[in-house]
């Protein structure tokens, strides 16, 4: 599984990295969790607001702060 956390380094992309983080540790699962946060990337996702969450090349949120269990629900 690869997860990306988008975002150019603001406070809440760091804390839906750190969640994202937390929430692959606390299931166990084989992931890397990759932080992208040069904007022609981002915009490769046609992004338009941070922090996001892709999921297997798949954007699955934007422009929220998901909370640990947020992003374990989505990983499930």
């Amino acid at each position: 599984m690869n997860i990306k956390v988008l975002g150019t380094g603001c406070k809440k992309c760091q804390e839906l990295e750190k969640n994202t983080r937390v929430a692959v540790e606390e299931l166990q699962l084989d992931a890397q969790v990759e932080k992208v946060e040069d904007i022609r990337e981002i915009m490769k996702y046609k992004v338009m607001s941070t922090p996001a969450l892709v999921i297997d090349e798949k954007l699955v949120s934007t422009g929220k702060l998901l909370s640990v269990n947020e992003v374990k629900a989505m990983l499930a």
